[in-house]
């Protein structure tokens, strides 16, 4: 009888591992053995994914996947660690980046900002504080945080996970509004290195393209787009825009194209 998959992922909790190492030279060489601590999660019934905990005790970095029988052999269960100190960590974790969304949410920047700076000394590399974070100090044109913020996402495959589309969402469509049309470019393209099958973010870096003032990349987007999603309606007006001006602005050797003033773009897709 097939086992029910529905189980994983499965989290373990935090386990162990020893390492040793060499230290000194020549008389003063020794050999130290020292722990390391892992969060781990049971992909499936032969992969485990574990992840290391940061100094404050949460999983943070880089995520890998080790067959059963390597893990079996090299990790040891630490359940006390995992409930004193790793579980009441994320929880803190969590609850700091809930209240900063609520305080997002309402308009209170300031206070928002608070809950994101505190959620951050927990986990610098956290993703949905980082995107919280940065999407505050964007709207409060504090630009070079923000470019701070877009060197730890943009180095992060997490940051795209569908589990917080629409916080990446919102920080992608902020970065267009304050023209930071380069971060804007780089974000979407690593957004589409994880998903290339998006018509959404095509849709969303043809808009970046078409206001950075690239017309023909923002029509090879929509394309891409509408290839993926014949169906896919603002797609279609957005195109018709473009090809109706984009000869204007071949004709007139300058640029016809009225950045701002397309009315079928006022909103943002999701």
């Amino acid at each position: 009888m097939p086992k029910d998959s529905s189980i994983y992922p499965q989290t373990l909790g935090v386990f162990s591992r020893a390492a040793t190492a060499n230290v000194g030279a020549g008389t003063t060489a020794a050999t130290r053995e020292s722990l390391t601590y892992w969060f781990v999660r049971r992909l499936s019934d032969d992969q485990w994914e574990i992840q290391p905990l940061n100094q404050n005790n949460v999983p943070s970095g880089e995520r890998k996947q080790i067959p059963k029988g390597a893990f079996m052999e090299n990790y040891i269960p630490e359940p006390r660690f995992y409930e004193t100190k790793t579980l009441p960590a994320m929880r803190s974790l969590r609850d700091k980046i809930a209240k900063g969304e609520e305080h997002y949410a309402e308009g209170r920047l300031d206070e928002a900002e608070k809950e994101f700076v505190k959620a951050l000394m927990i986990d610098d590399k956290n993703v949905p504080a980082n995107l919280g974070a940065g999407a505050v100090w964007s709207d409060k044109g504090e630009m070079q945080k923000v470019g701070k913020v877009l060197d730890v996402l943009l180095g992060n495959d997490e940051t795209f996970k569908v589990e917080q589309r629409s916080m990446f969402n919102r920080f992608g469509i902020s970065l267009r509004k304050k023209k930071m049309y380069d971060y804007a470019v780089a974000y979407y393209t690593k957004a589409l290195d994880s998903d290339p099958r998006d018509e959404h973010l095509h849709f969303n870096l043809a808009r970046v393209l078409f206001e950075r003032g690239d017309p023909e990349g923002s029509l090879m987007e929509l394309a891409i787009a509408l290839g993926i999603d014949p169906g896919f309606d603002v797609a279609h007006k957005f195109k018709a825009y473009l090809n109706k001006h984009v000869k204007d602005k071949a004709a007139e050797g300058k640029d016809a194209l009225g950045l701002n003033a397309a009315p079928m773009l006022d909103g943002d897709d999701d």
